[in-house]
């Protein structure tokens, strides 16, 4: 699907390059408040996914209104008593997943474990969204009898509210250059204060339902922040990981990372991310310099009222892009 090459010496370079912010204005989506999972279809539409519903939605980008709703309901087939999927991460075919973690209130809910894929056409304009194989329902029992990850006591954490201390929470997934998947999680911090990134080798099986096969842990080092969304970029070799806080309070930072389980992620400095509570980032094909970035403004203020307590119709995510320098190339 993409291609590998060494890239210490650009990772290096990170830490020490300022990302452009001349192009960083503020973008308003209708429809929804949590957006939780994107990913670009063309050079200007992108396909968003909603914590708080089972519905992806194509925007084109810049332009505020739905153009096209797709349901996933009769697909996920979400338990009645709690339809919501909590969708959390996308990237191409597209594979999407959800957060695998408990609600709020730490009860469990089965219609969060899904890990699931489609794919798109664009004809004329319009978009067709089609499931591939099924939404595969045990990958957090997976994770959890893997024994490579038992010193996470992941039987634990799934007990857990997924923003509380020691929770399970998956929130990035990313395409690997051999065909691989990455869960980035969330929650749990490991003891050192590192973020977790777990491959699955078989995604394409997975979703025919096949046992996941959970490959060797990656702890990185993101000062002590848990992954947001991480995002591969073929053109440079490079994933870009975007870093929050397990819980709801603390500030968000763009990292980018070779990949490597021996190399720590390198901060891209001079990113302000401002109020926005980021929870997706993707790149438009054919373009490796713009890095667009989805908020989550569930929890933002429109008329002094939570964004998704008031009239759907009011409800808006912000979006925002930014002009990522080349590393020198």
């Amino acid at each position: 699907m993409k291609r590998l090459r060494v890239i210490g010496l650009i990772l290096a370079m990170t830490c020490n390059t300022a990302a452009g912010q001349q192009n960083a204005a503020i973008i308003e989506y209708s429809d929804m408040c949590d957006a939780s999972a994107a990913a670009a279809i063309s050079a200007d539409l992108l396909i968003v996914a909603n914590d708080e519903d089972n519905v992806l939605r194509v925007y084109r980008r810049g332009q505020p209104k739905v153009a096209q709703a797709f349901s996933l309901d009769q697909f996920l087939r979400p338990d009645p008593d709690e339809p919501e999927a909590d969708i959390e991460g996308a990237t191409r075919i597209i594979y999407w997943i959800t957060s695998h973690g408990q609600n709020k209130n730490g009860k469990d809910r089965p219609s969060r474990h899904r890990l699931f894929a489609t794919t798109v056409a664009v004809q004329d304009g319009k978009v067709t969204l089609t499931p591939v194989g099924t939404a595969y329902r045990d990958l957090r029992s997976d994770l959890i009898a893997a024994p490579q990850l038992g010193k996470y006591d992941l039987t634990v954490a799934a007990t857990i509210a997924p923003e509380d201390p020691g929770g399970f929470n998956i929130e990035g997934l990313a395409a690997t250059p051999d065909d691989r998947l990455l869960l980035g999680f969330r929650n749990p911090i490991t003891e050192k204060g590192k973020a977790l990134v777990v491959p699955i080798g078989n995604p394409k099986e997975v979703i025919l339902g096949k046992k996941a096969q959970i490959g060797m842990p990656i702890e990185i080092v993101l000062d002590g922040k848990g992954i947001r969304s991480i995002e591969f970029n073929q053109e440079r070799n490079l994933y870009f990981i975007v870093a929050g806080p397990y819980g709801d309070v603390g500030s968000f930072a763009l990292y980018t990372w070779s990949g490597q389980p021996e190399k720590d992620p390198g901060i891209v400095k001079g990113v302000d991310l401002g109020t926005l509570s980021v929870e997706a980032i993707y790149f438009a094909p054919g373009d490796n310099m713009q890095l667009h970035i989805i908020s989550d403004d569930g929890g933002r203020k429109i008329n002094g009222k939570d964004c998704k307590k008031v009239d759907p119709k009011a409800q808006s995510f912000r979006a925002m892009s930014l002009i990522i320098p080349d590393f020198g190339r």
